[in-house]
């Protein structure tokens, strides 16, 4: 158990990646408290936790109002005693547009949730968090290989890995690390949903369309949203101790710098 005892907090508890996160921290001894607008997936993933012996507290809370955030980090000091580590995925997109045809007000939604919202909960969190304590900020692959239409999401995520970068030479002194996980394509609801839509409209199969996009990974799939979550949960533990500022990439193997 990687994070026997330790209390994280998983902001953006969504059907896909999110739950199966709080899912494996809490299979790997974490005390997890989850955070997110919807309250629907958190009682699920709560009630799963419960059944398999975990230990979870689930808190509704938009990342964009401040006071729900601090609401947050204090129901886990409430409860728990401490903070431990911290995973920034709340999930904004403005839309499936050029970035100059995407409105304003979708853009600065999407950069108040991502960038923002990470900030602010990494605002309310590190003055409560131990010595050793970890904040894992989730990226995507769209800020390396641009895809039309993810634009607006792209610059927000962008936006964010620099951010990491600063709260890791900010944080250090506390002992805090601070690391990104990019993600690429995740074998969870999204994508299902993706596969069905995109098989009606080129009139294929599912598995064709599957096939295609696994076949850009050496791996030769696309990774789950459960399997995934492991990278993360490396980052947080202590077996990362020594890590800091990095960007790992959790995607297949898509993405391979020269």
């Amino acid at each position: 158990m990687i994070l026997k005892d330790e209390v994280v907090i998983v902001s953006g508890v969504g059907a896909g990646l999110g739950a199966k996160l709080a899912l494996r921290a809490a299979a790997e001894g974490a005390k997890v408290v989850m955070a997110a607008r919807s309250s629907d997936v958190m009682a699920q993933t709560l009630k799963e936790i419960t059944a398999a012996g975990g230990d979870a507290i689930a808190v509704q809370c938009d990342v964009r109002k401040t006071e729900e955030v601090e609401a947050v980090a204090a129901a886990a000091v409430e409860k728990y005693g401490k903070i431990s580590g911290l995973v920034n995925s709340a999930y904004g997109h403005p839309g499936f547009t050029d970035l100059l045809d995407t409105e304003d007000k979708a853009l600065r939604r999407a950069m108040d949730i991502i960038l923002y919202g990470s900030l602010g909960m990494s605002r309310a969190v590190v003055p409560h968090m131990t010595e050793g304590g970890s904040i894992v900020n989730v990226g995507t692959m769209s800020t390396r290989i641009p895809l039309r239409g993810e634009g607006g999401y792209a610059i927000a995520k962008a936006a964010m890995g620099c951010a990491t970068q600063y709260m890791a030479l900010e944080l250090g002194e506390k002992g805090i690390r601070v690391n990104q996980a990019i993600m690429g394509w995740l074998d969870g609801p999204g994508v299902r949903f993706y596969l069905t839509m995109t098989a009606e409209e080129k009139g294929i199969t599912e598995q064709e369309v599957y096939d295609d996009i696994a076949s850009r990974n050496p791996l030769g799939r696309i990774p789950t949203d459960e399997a995934c979550a492991g990278g993360i949960l490396y980052l947080l533990s202590s077996l990362a101790s020594e890590v800091t500022g990095a960007t790992l990439d959790v995607n297949g193997g898509e993405y391979m710098p020269a």
